[in-house]
């Protein structure tokens, strides 16, 4: 990755112009920079999915952001810019009670975890909720959703720092898997089992979960940080009369527009009673490459953000 200048974006019809002051640095990202994602991007590209700044430009037919407007909002690439040009439709408003930092780096993951925790995964209050990789972006973020709503969280991370920033977070208990049974404490401390693992890693510690649930408990699939996609045994969600579901937040308001749009207004519900995303650092815009490699690497906690401003070039 290098940093150049190129030429302004423009506000083409149904699109708005946003001048960028943060965007936050996501899994997807670091796969579609090494052509690994599902689609490939032909170089070059400007990599960076999530952004928040304000609007400079608005296209024809655009009834809503003006100019002025601070938002927040996702595309596919370009974020890791000063400058992006977007539909409309891709934006919304940044939360009251967020600044510009919080607000790059809040969509996709508390959107991400929201959904699987509820939409996909049922969750109730009293519930034994299993978070993998909880010190993550995604993670931590299922972490202080399913706390405020209600449930009993049990932490696995892969460090005794990690699981430090889950217990101040709110879960109820940790798990370093890299030192311990994930399996065999799940069960110590949930008894039955758990009711529900959310799970943004995948690899081998997706079958300890799958055997840790109670007997008809959730396992939500949400992504495969670890590299490695699981092979799971079919016989044990026979045995177990486990619910295996997929989440992919892309589509999901194709298929679930309603509960989207529900879970969307609970979202800002959370936000207006003082919820935002746990931010461990953030790097500038020619530091981006370091950004990317960090959270590849797996050696941060929360969420990552680019903060784009005053870039010297």
């Amino acid at each position: 990755m290098t940093i150049e200048n190129i030429e302004n974006p423009t506000a083409e019809t149904g699109s708005v112009v946003v001048s960028i002051e943060a965007a936050s640095v996501n899994f997807p990202d670091i796969l579609i920079v090494e052509n690994r994602y599902q689609v490939s991007v032909p170089t070059p590209f400007t990599a960076g999915s999530e952004f928040a700044g304000t609007v400079t430009q608005v296209g024809p037919d655009v009834s809503w952001p003006a100019v002025g407007d601070r938002v927040m909002g996702s595309a596919f690439c370009g974020a890791f810019a000063e400058q992006i040009s977007v539909p409309a439709r891709q934006l919304s408003p940044v939360p009251k009670g967020l600044d510009m930092i919080h607000a790059a780096a809040f969509a996709v993951t508390h959107r991400t975890a929201y959904h699987s925790l509820v939409t996909i995964g049922g969750l109730e209050a009293g519930d034994w909720v299993v978070v993998l990789g909880a010190a993550g972006g995604v993670g931590s973020a299922a972490v202080d959703i399913a706390v405020r709503l209600g449930a009993k969280v049990i932490a696995a991370v892969s460090s005794a720092e990690r699981a430090k920033v889950c217990l101040e977070l709110g879960a109820s208990e940790t798990i370093v898997y890299t030192e311990e049974s994930l399996k065999d404490r799940i069960k110590e401390i949930t008894g039955a089992g758990a009711d529900l693992v959310i799970d943004p890693v995948g690899g081998s510690y997706a079958e300890q979960a799958i055997r840790a649930t109670r007997w008809g408990g959730r396992y939500v699939c949400v992504g495969f940080a670890d590299g490695e996609i699981p092979r799971i045994p079919m016989n044990l969600i026979l045995l177990k009369g486990v619910i295996l579901r997929g989440f992919e937040i892309r589509t999901l308001s194709d298929h679930l527009p309603e509960a989207v749009a529900l879970g969307d207004k609970r979202i800002d519900e959370l936000v207006a009673e003082g919820m935002k995303p746990y931010v461990s650092e953030v790097f500038p815009l020619s530091r981006t490459p370091d950004a990317l490699t960090a959270v590849r690497d797996r050696s941060t906690t929360g969420k990552i953000v680019i903060d784009t401003r005053n870039e010297q070039l």
